[in-house]
């Protein structure tokens, strides 16, 4: 067995359902990469970053962010870029040549290019469910491309959201696009869905 010369990893809680893993070790292999690893750092609390994370800091490549820590991570990191700064949150953190960390959003891009492939550019509006940092993300792209957007939550904060229970037929008329940003879809329960009219 290769000696680990590179470590890689997904920062969230409760991420044994992620995929990522498994993904990063097959493509590592596949390109012949057997110096490089990809692990899970499940935290319980941010705060245990620099311990159980940083420990590893001489081997440490990058690591990815996931919920629920796409904003919480930005004041532990050395660098933020100016988009992830924009939107408010990071999900891809680099290791710099000084051993310092770089934060950067890479959900917006994403989002952005698989919008562009199927948006007509006539849509009336959308809804962004849920709160969190990927949610951040896709209102960037939004604002970016001129289309107005809600975002939808258990609790109103802002003149930007409203609650699941007032959701009906015409807000749906007047927001063709839905994305779903909450945890609810993800492994193990693929069948739970955001309480919407459908």
């Amino acid at each position: 067995m290769s000696k680990i010369e590179k470590r890689f990893g997904l920062l969230g809680k409760n991420i044994s359902y992620s995929f990522s893993k498994k993904y990063f070790t097959e493509k590592f292999h596949s390109m012949g990469l057997t110096e490089y690893e990809y692990v899970n750092y499940d935290l319980d609390k941010i705060e245990d970053f620099n311990k159980k994370v940083l420990k590893d800091l001489s081997f440490l490549g990058g690591l990815n962010v996931t919920i629920p820590y796409k904003q919480s991570i930005m004041e532990l990191l050395d660098e933020i870029d100016e988009e992830a700064e924009t939107i408010g949150a990071v999900n891809t953190i680099k290791v710099l040549d000084n051993n310092k960390l770089k934060g950067f959003n890479t959900d917006a891009y994403g989002f952005e290019t698989s919008l562009k492939s199927c948006w007509r550019g006539n849509e009336r509006g959308a809804l962004i469910l849920g709160t969190g940092g990927a949610s951040k993300a896709i209102a960037h792209v939004f604002k970016k491309l001129g289309i107005s957007y809600l975002f939808v939550s258990r609790s109103k904060t802002s003149e930007y959201m409203i609650n699941y229970h007032d959701l009906n037929k015409d807000i749906l008329r007047e927001h063709e696009l839905i994305v779903n940003c909450s945890p609810l879809g993800t492994f193990p329960e693929v069948e739970a869905k955001p309480d919407i009219p459908y």
